[in-house]
C-alpha cells in the first residue's frame, strides 16, 4: 500500500511560479515511477511528466517542457513539480500517481489532488 499527498497549489498571476509536492508513504521501496497529471474542467486528464524513483530520469509533456521541472528527494520520499512561467491554460487540478515495480503498466495509487489557478 502506498499513500500519496499533494500540496502546494494555489492562486498565482500569469508568469509566476509554484512548487507542488507529492509526499509518499507506505511501501515506497516498491515505487518505480511517480507521475504528474492534471485535469482542467471539461477536459480529459493530461500527463504532465514523470520521474523514476531510483534513477531520477524525467519526462515532460511538450506543453510544459522548459517551464516545469520534476525532482525528487528520496530521503524525504517526496517528489516536486516546480512550475515556472505559468499560463492561464495551466489552471487545473494536479495529481501525482505511483507506478509500482510489479505493475509497471499501471497507475495504482493516486493523491487527492491540489488546485492550481493562474490568473490572466
Amino acid at each position: 500500500q502506498v499513500q500519496l499527498v499533494e500540496s502546494g497549489g494555489g492562486l498565482v498571476e500569469a508568469g509566476g511560479s509554484l512548487r507542488l509536492s507529492c509526499a509518499a508513504s507506505g511501501r515506497t521501496l516498491s515505487i518505480y515511477r511517480i507521475n504528474w497529471f492534471r485535469q482542467a474542467p471539461g477536459k480529459e486528464r493530461e500527463a504532465v511528466g514523470a520521474i523514476s524513483w531510483s534513477g531520477g530520469r524525467t519526462y515532460y509533456a511538450d506543453s510544459v517542457k522548459g517551464r516545469f521541472t520534476i525532482s525528487r528527494d528520496n530521503a524525504k520520499n517526496t517528489v516536486y513539480l516546480q512550475m515556472n512561467s505559468l499560463k492561464p491554460e495551466d489552471t487545473a487540478v494536479y495529481y501525482c500517481a505511483a507506478t509500482m515495480t510489479a505493475r509497471a503498466y499501471a497507475y495504482d495509487y493516486w493523491g487527492q489532488g491540489t488546485q492550481v489557478t493562474v490568473s490572466s
